[in-house]
């Protein structure tokens, strides 16, 4: 389904022009992340409610400073936008700036070594944004996703990764086993999140040096192709009924163990 939707109940901005909900930033945090961040907000709606709510005053602040212009609207501007979180502040960015896998081989390494993520078809965008945000946190290199099947970073996705994606890079490949085979050429160990035969505890596997983590969807996992191209498995113990872990959680936990072992 075209992910490019014009918003088409509500007062429209005063501007017509096509509004791509991917270009959405909303709520309070998530657009004072992408400010403090010099993340390009073409404006910011505010709900008129608001004008001189103590809450907004910092980001108030920081858009005038960085000459962002600010609207004043009536609620019924923002039940165009599908956001129940948008706390009547909404701001539109520039289309998210994607990097090539290239460039992001490119980048220098913390200290033990670089740190990808891949996803392999996540498509919900509150765990894509969770574990950008994991990623972020853990001080991960850059985050490589799909271009198709796979949640792109949207304002939901910024939304979940609570300002993230404004301060790691994250790049969109054609296709992911191809991309993993061009990360192993350039020296990168690849360590796949699975279940089952031939993983291996995620705490006796050395994980340390260039290394990409790969994180498959919920329920399906990592698919048999990209699979195929890990040089190893990890696999997280399970010591209750249920049989797996949310993605974002795993990717938290293996991406900490990454810290851990690194920190030695």
């Amino acid at each position: 389904m075209d992910r490019r939707r014009r918003l088409r109940s509500g007062r429209p901005p005063r501007r017509k022009e096509a509004i791509d909900l991917d270009d959405v930033v909303y709520g309070i945090h998530a657009i004072e992340e992408a400010l403090a961040a010099g993340e390009p907000l073409r404006r910011i709606y505010v709900g008129d409610e608001r004008k001189r709510d103590p809450a907004l005053r910092l980001l108030l602040e920081r858009a005038e400073a960085t000459g962002v212009p600010i609207r004043f609207e009536s609620r019924s501007f923002f039940t165009q936008f599908p956001y129940r979180a948008h706390q009547s502040v909404v701001g539109f960015g520039q289309p998210f700036p994607y990097v090539t896998l290239g460039e992001v081989l490119a980048l220098d390494g913390t200290e033990g070594g670089r740190l990808y993520v891949v996803l392999d078809h996540i498509t919900d965008p509150h765990n894509a944004g969770a574990i950008v945000r994991s990623a972020e946190c853990a001080g991960a290199t850059a985050v490589v996703i799909p271009e198709r099947r796979s949640a792109g970073i949207n304002a939901t996705v910024r939304k979940a990764a609570a300002g993230a994606t404004a301060h790691i890079p994250v790049a969109r490949v054609a296709n992911v086993a191809d991309a993993l085979r061009t990360m192993k050429k350039a020296n990168v160990w690849i360590a796949g999140a699975a279940l089952g035969e031939g993983a291996k505890d995620y705490t006796q596997v050395d994980l340390t040096g260039d290394l990409a983590v790969v994180i498959g969807a919920e329920g399906a996992g990592i698919s048999p192709v990209v699979r195929k191209e890990c040089d190893y498995l990890v696999r997280i113990p399970m010591y209750g009924e249920i049989d797996s872990l949310n993605a974002s959680v795993a990717a938290g936990i293996l991406l900490y163990e990454v810290r851990r072992q690194r920190a030695r």
